[in-house]
């Protein structure tokens, strides 16, 4: 029996369809092992949006090679489809496989024998037409479901849809089905994941279905305690979806919501399709249904013709914004994007500099947020993640918690009382019937 590792770079959507693909190898009759149990076969699953996550992966072909000299290395993902030739001249590489292909793998590489030259498949990005199902499991305590796939946005600094190619979208009723499977297990969290989940409903080229409806349909799906919505446009997260999560049985108050910047200029330059002013009703419409919602918010510092007024204009509205943290992204030039022609190049020194502001920023951000919620009563969903003695785990509204090491509680739902901020910044907790957890 073949042994088969798999290592996964970049994006929730990455790891649920890391996953599919594994479940597919096991279904074959291939052992599924740890990175570092000398397999037979890797898999490495690539991420494109950073100039660093491609360094990432020829790394991490260096370590399979030392690991499992006589390996048979595949690689597949969003930097396979971008440069598939580039990848199969890195050493040790044995095939490379695009968006259309990388699901048929084991049939495309049947036997996995080493060639005398790497092979390549990888089709024009606008054959990769067909939406793939998957989703994660066994990997982590949540489950990431794929909705919806691929993108019609042309943001300027973004490679994505050169990638993944067209927005598409599995149906209500398949994504349904698929929350019953889950069901069936123990996971007890569900994350929505896609490239532009918020464009869900279009299939076979035409919008036939909508994200609210899928929410509703979902939302009485027994068996799942919660269902959490990854990142979401906010031109496309719209007052009903955000009132419907508001009184919701199983979505929890957490919302992502990409900004990129806070000035105008730049968002007209990144090509966006939203102002801040719509930026920041979303979040006052957050807020006043769910005063306790988590909001998290992806930006990039240093976009060519970012000068140091405009970063000042982005750090001083998300200062005065309800917010919860920031993920903060340094502008990376990418090939065969807009951005990349465009004048204005920011130092690298002011990229740096402005990153590390925001990051502050987020720090800040997160520790009022915590702040503004002790005292009150949540539900955790505790994970095997054990340090020190403690475990810890999300609340629904994504504040981390530490509570004192109890197996019984490993992927478990407990109401708490949020007590105290630690020394990590991690907040300890108390059960809700004042049995102490910590101590």
């Amino acid at each position: 029996m073949k042994k088969v590792a798999f290592y996964t770079l970049g994006c929730k959507l990455n790891y649920s369809e890391t996953s599919t693909i594994a479940r597919m190898f096991e279904n074959r009759g291939y052992q599924k092992v740890d990175f570092s149990d000398s397999p037979d076969i890797f898999v490495i699953n690539t991420c494109s949006v950073t100039e660093n996550a491609d360094k990432k992966c020829r790394k991490v072909v260096q370590e399979a090679k030392k690991i499992s000299p006589d390996s048979y290395v595949t690689i597949v993902g969003c930097y396979a489809q971008l440069k598939p030739v580039e990848i199969s001249e890195i050493p040790g590489v044995d095939a490379v496989l695009g968006a259309a292909e990388k699901f048929q793998l084991i049939d495309y590489l049947d036997g996995f024998q080493k060639k005398e030259k790497p092979q390549v498949f990888a089709s024009e990005i606008k054959e990769a037409k067909r939406f793939n199902h998957s989703y994660s499991y066994g990997d982590r305590t949540r489950t990431f479901l794929k909705v919806q796939d691929g993108c019609n946005y042309g943001c300027a600094f973004c490679t994505i849809p050169l990638a993944r190619g067209k927005s598409r979208s599995d149906s209500i009723a398949n994504i349904v089905a698929a929350a019953r499977e889950i069901a069936a297990t123990d996971v007890k969290e569900v994350v929505l994941t896609g490239v532009n989940i918020g464009d869900f409903g279009i299939q076979g080229g035409r919008r036939v279905e909508k994200f609210l409806d899928l929410v509703k349909a979902l939302d009485d799906v027994n068996g799942i305690d919660r269902f959490r919505i990854s990142s979401i446009e906010p031109n496309l997260l719209t007052k009903d979806i955000i009132s419907f999560v508001a009184k919701s049985k199983r979505f929890v108050p957490h919302f992502h919501i990409p900004l990129q910047s806070g000035s105008n200029k730049i968002l007209q330059r990144m090509n966006r399709r939203y102002l801040r002013e719509l930026y920041a009703e979303r979040v006052a419409t957050i807020k006043k249904l769910m005063a306790h919602c988590c909001i998290g918010v992806d930006v990039i510092v240093g976009f060519p013709g970012e000068t140091e007024e405009d970063f000042l204009e982005t750090y001083q509205f998300l200062n005065e914004l309800d917010i919860s943290y920031l993920h903060v992204f340094t502008y990376s030039e990418r090939a065969n994007t807009d951005a990349i022609e465009m004048d204005g190049v920011v130092p690298m020194k002011d990229r740096n500099k402005r990153s590390k502001m925001l990051r502050s920023l987020s720090e800040k951000k997160r520790r009022n947020f915590y702040e503004e919620n002790l005292g009150g009563q949540f539900t955790v969903l505790f994970e095997e993640d054990i340090e020190e003695g403690m475990m810890h785990g999300f609340t629904e509204n994504y504040i981390r918690v530490a509570a004192k090491y109890d197996p019984i509680l490993i992927n478990e739902t407990k109401k708490v009382a949020l007590r105290e901020i630690n020394d990590r910044g991690v907040v300890e907790v108390t059960e809700a019937e004042e049995e102490v957890l910590v101590h």
